[in-house]
């Protein structure tokens, strides 16, 4: 028998980036409605993009997130290069990779340290936590210092990069730039196996859930540019078939659009997913510690997810420094193209999970078309349906204890609510005399 019915609602999220709010009905015995509020307002930027040159689209959607900038000029150089059939040397293809190490190091970290290791210790935010954890926290943020090299080396400034294009870079890094960064990262790498340590050791709720996980995966490399679409289920699709497999809905409650897998539901892109899917593809260091935390997949606790960021950062700089101590400039910093009409898609991972762009252009270069799929977006309802798993487990608990845990689970999913907000179509109407 139902007992009384109860709500949970919290006006405004925080240690989260960009703005959203929750509610959940529930009583005794069951959970009746969960709702991740996203109400920020829609960001128009696949409309910004129509009529702008094919060259403008990685600078134009890097502005969409002030956090993972590198991950959408890396989906919108991909698609673009797909559409005109530019295929990168190998040295231009291992800068991007190297750009994105960077990225995966910044994001991961100021998640970690600032918005989710406070939820774990007791703390409101990270600088609480520093009166009691000042090692910790200035680990994190050399750490953070280290990939904000890395990008300022690559991409010209550490926030919105501005010297990648269509075709490679606007300038490639001399080797003695490269050699000047060594230090710097195998210091911020030890750290970083600390870090994973100190990670492991956190008080997690006994949350598991069955998910079905998707992410790229290549046979090559744990997934950061390029790879398939894989899934735990035995999804195994081209991204050229993405908009095949999976939908995008749009529910009354949020300005962003839920995005499913077709005739399957819920799935989860990001850090839990590509452990699970690519664990062999990680280096021998960071497979080494994790065998030493004994962490290894199947991690179906979103709570760990903590754990699965630290071992990113430690393998995003195991493979730069690979990267640099292997580098041979490119001969050409790009290689030039002519545009044509075509249309082309592509995938990376966002340091938040899967992001897809497929654009259309004109024979003059210009976008007629541009789809943009964020990680925040694909995950919205799978973090409603983590809530409605979750709570019948802890309803013994105080309702102010219950709500906290339900704002930490959120936390957990690292949600990019601004890059989510893209749902609405704009339809312009001219009038006879041509206004609009």
């Amino acid at each position: 028998m139902a007992g009384n019915s109860k709500t949970i609602k919290v006006e405004y999220l925080a240690r989260v980036e960009g703005e959203g709010a929750l509610f959940i009905r529930y009583d005794d015995t069951e959970v009746h409605e969960v709702k991740l509020k996203i109400f920020e307002p829609p960001r128009f930027f696949e409309a910004f993009l129509r009529g702008r040159d094919y060259t403008e689209a990685p600078d134009i959607t890097a502005r969409i997130c002030g956090i993972c900038p590198v991950a959408y000029q890396m989906s919108a150089l991909h698609a673009m290069e797909n559409a005109l059939d530019l295929v990168v040397t190998p040295e231009l293809r291992t800068l991007r990779r190297l750009l994105y190490c960077g990225e995966w190091i910044e994001s991961h970290m100021l998640h970690v340290s600032m918005l989710h290791a406070p939820d774990f210790l007791g703390y409101p935010n990270a600088v609480a936590m520093a009166k009691d954890h000042p090692e910790v926290v200035r680990q994190a943020l050399e750490i953070k210092k280290a990939g904000n090299a890395l990008v300022r080396m690559l991409g010209g400034r550490e926030v919105h990069p501005i010297n990648v294009r269509v075709g490679g870079f606007y300038r490639a890094p001399k080797s003695e730039q490269m050699d000047g960064l060594r230090d710097q990262l195998s210091t911020a790498r030890d750290l970083a196996g600390q870090i994973c340590r100190w990670a492991a050791k956190l008080p997690f709720p006994d949350n598991t859930q069955e998910i079905e996980y998707v992410s790229l995966v290549n046979p090559d490399e744990y997934p950061m540019n390029e790879g398939r679409i894989r899934s735990s289920r035995g999804l195994d699709i081209s991204v050229e078939d993405y908009e095949k497999h999976f939908r995008e809905e749009q529910v009354p409650h949020s300005t962003a659009l839920h995005s499913v897998l077709v005739e399957r539901g819920a799935y989860l892109v990001g850090p839990l997913a590509r452990f699970n899917l690519n664990y062999p593809r990680l280096s021998p260091l960071v497979r080494q510690i994790a065998d030493e935390l004994n962490f290894k997949p199947p991690c179906n606790n979103p709570f760990k997810s903590i754990v699965v960021r630290c071992l990113e950062v430690l393998y995003a700089f195991d493979e730069a420094l690979r990267i640099i101590d292997n580098y041979q400039p490119p001969a050409q910093p790009y290689l030039a193209t002519e545009p044509q009409r075509a249309s082309g898609c592509a995938a990376t991972e966002a340091p938040r999970g899967l992001l897809y762009h497929r654009y259309e252009i004109d024979q003059r270069g210009k976008i007629t078309h541009a789809k943009i799929v964020a990680p925040t977006s694909q995950n919205q309802k799978t973090i409603e349906h983590d809530l409605r798993q979750m709570l019948p487990k802890f309803m013994h608990l105080p309702e102010s204890q219950l709500q906290g845990l339900c704002e930490r689970a959120i936390r957990n999913y690292d949600p990019c609510i601004s890059c989510s907000t893209h749902f609405l179509q704009l339809h312009l109407q001219h009038d006879q005399r041509g206004c609009s």
